[in-house]
This record gives structure tokens, sequence and C-alpha cells, in this order.
């Protein structure tokens, strides 16, 4: 039985040969190629018998190529909601395209370009706000209607106008940090501490005055 080998040499793409006669024996011992595979058919067999010519080994090759330049090519953007990140100030963040970049996440969706490809921005990010941003973006008020970014939670700041960022029930802030005084606020945009460096400025900010007469300042 020929199953196109002449001999036994093999093409140098061949892994072993069969000579004329009886094809099982030989399968089973089976014959190492001769470099330059002088007197080689268009096919070799492998042990098992099964011949495989160097056109199909190379269409194999370039299927196997395809797949997986398919596979990297067709891989799906990171999604937003794969997106979270911590910034340098340990608040919550946006993660840009390039993985490195981490924008605070109130500069999503702000009009502004801040990632290097403008990702911040895509339409399909910004095109419905706050519906069609991820959830670790935002943060509710105490007015279920109302909505901030997360990481303008627990900043020292009334960014829901009903100070529910700041306080409890609907928010539980830590202590006021080293650079604000603790005291009730004056003014509307502060809610239990106000930045020290208004603190001895000659003006009222804390109802009991004790911006001005017990905070040591900056």
């Amino acid at each position: 039985m020929s199953l196109g080998c002449e001999g036994p040499a093999v093409c140098p793409v061949c892994f072993w040969s069969l000579g004329q006669g009886d094809s099982e024996s030989h399968a089973a011992a089976g014959k190492r190629a001769r470099p330059g595979g002088e007197g080689c058919g268009p096919c070799c067999c492998s042990r098992r018998g099964a011949c495989l010519s160097a056109s199909l080994l190379l269409l194999l090759a370039g299927l196997a190529v395809l797949l997986v330049v398919a596979t990297v090519l067709g891989r799906p953007p990171r999604t937003p909601e794969t997106r979270f990140c911590v910034t340098m100030t340990n608040r919550t963040g946006f993660l840009c395209h390039d993985r490195r970049q981490c924008i605070p996440a109130h500069r999503v969706c702000d009009g502004i370009r801040t990632c290097a490809h403008g990702e911040d921005e895509e339409e399909s990010l910004c095109r419905d706000v706050p519906q069609s941003l991820p959830s670790f973006l935002l943060a509710h008020c105490g007015d279920p209607a109302s909505w901030i970014y997360s990481d303008q939670k627990c900043d020292g700041t009334n960014n829901c106008g009903d100070c529910s960022d700041e306080l409890s029930p609907v928010t539980v802030c830590p202590p006021c940090g080293p650079g604000w005084w603790p005291c009730t606020p004056t003014v509307f945009r502060y809610c239990s501490c106000i930045p020290r460096v208004l603190c001895r400025d000659r003006v009222q900010h804390c109802a009991d005055w004790s911006d001005e007469y017990i905070c040591p300042g900056p």
C-alpha cells in the first residue's frame, strides 16, 4: 500500500516515513526523515499512519494565526463597570483606556476631555446622564431625584444642597480631617466642618464664633 512516500526518506516538513511494503509495520517502527529528503513524495505519514501534506500543515498554521489575530482585535473594550479605580487622593476615579490614568469621578461627562483619547466624554457614556453612567460613579442624595458624583461624597462640601452627602443618616462620613475645623457652619457651602484657612479671618463662619476665638488657624 503506497501513502505517497517513495523509499525511507521524507520531506523536511514530515515527521515519519513509510517505505514500500507493509505500511503498518513501518508505521509502528517509524523512520526519521533524512536531511534533504531525496526521493520524497508530496506527503508523509505520522506514527499512526495518517498522511499530512505540507499544504495542509501550512493551512492549519494560517488558521491558527488568524484565530489569534481575531481574538486580539475582537476583544471588546473595557466596559464602564470595569473602569473603577482609586485616585491619588484616595477617591473614586475613572480609568482611562491606557489603564494608567485615573481621573476623578466628577471629571466624567463634564464637557472636557480629560482622558488622552476622550473616553470620559464618549457618547455612550454621556448620552443620558446619570442613567448612562456606571453605578460606581454615582452617589444619591436625601432627595431621590438628586445625585452627585461618588467622589463628591464626604468631601466637606454641601454638594447635595441638604448636606445629605455629608451627614447621617443618608451618609456616614469620617470626622473632620486635619485641614478642617468642626462646628456648625453659618454658610451654605459647608455642613459640619469648615476649612481651617477660614479661621481667624475676622469673618464668622461658625455659629458659635469658634472659628475666630478657638480655632488655631491653618
